[in-house]
């Protein structure tokens, strides 16, 4: 048996004798890209709603920063917020820099322009006149809004899945702002790079074995929702 064998054996027999420090790291990983799309989904969508069903000034420059700042990499967040963050910067006082807090709003800040942007996408495919209809018969513009929501309910869904799949497996941000702290904000892309660095293979396979179920997990879970919805169609 070769090095690569031993280490997918040994990778397989950490998850599944539930190895402290593995699924620490994993259940720090999913807390904290959960908690950052749960805070940005919300306000994304509203945002990408306004901007494409009505006209104010600025609405094509905010609407092209948003596609613009959909590719900033990781790493210039997470250098950005470091410097922000840092004991000099202007927001040193608050003590947030090595915590699991900078890096959920690390992940916000990588999040939410790609939500916008695919939520406004969404949006504007969108028959206007679901909206119009539910405002002329007497709804409220926030029961109005959630009608739509729910006709445009797979883009808006898509939108989601792929936020958070980006904030999972980011590390650039996660190990500027986290610090790749053991027990405090390892998760698991910085995990992977660590032990890999070290020619220790065995937990960045079971981690990485991990970010590969959750993402065909997702995807599953999407596809057979909107095959759902096309059998009710």
């Amino acid at each position: 048996m070769n090095d690569i064998q031993q280490a997918s054996v040994a990778a397989f027999e950490l998850l599944l004798s539930g190895d402290q420090t593995t699924w620490e790291i994993i259940s720090l990983s999913f807390s904290v890209s959960l908690s950052a799309i749960a805070i940005a989904s919300p306000l994304a969508l509203i945002l990408a709603f306004f901007l494409a069903f009505f006209q104010f000034p600025l609405r094509r420059a905010l609407i092209a920063l948003f596609n613009t700042f959909m590719s900033v990499p990781a790493v210039v967040i997470g250098l950005t917020l470091y410097l922000l963050l840092s004991r000099s910067g202007p927001l040193g006082e608050l003590k947030l820099l090595f915590t699991d807090k900078a890096m959920i709003i690390g992940q916000i800040l990588l999040s939410f322009p790609l939500l916008v942007a695919m939520a406004h996408a969404a949006f504007q495919a969108a028959d206007r006149r679901a909206w119009e209809t539910a405002i002329t018969l007497g709804a409220k513009p926030w029961r109005a809004f959630f009608t739509l929501m729910f006709e445009v309910r797979f883009g808006l869904i898509a939108a989601v899945v792929a936020g958070f799949g980006r904030v999972i497996a980011e590390i650039g941000c996660s190990m500027m702002v986290g610090g790749n702290i053991l027990h405090a904000t390892r998760n698991i892309p910085t995990a992977i790079a660590l032990e890999t660095s070290k020619g220790e293979f065995a937990q960045g396979i079971a981690l990485g074995i991990m970010l590969l179920i959750m993402s065909l997990s997702l995807n599953a879970g999407v596809s057979l929702f909107q095959g759902k919805g096309e059998l009710r169609a």
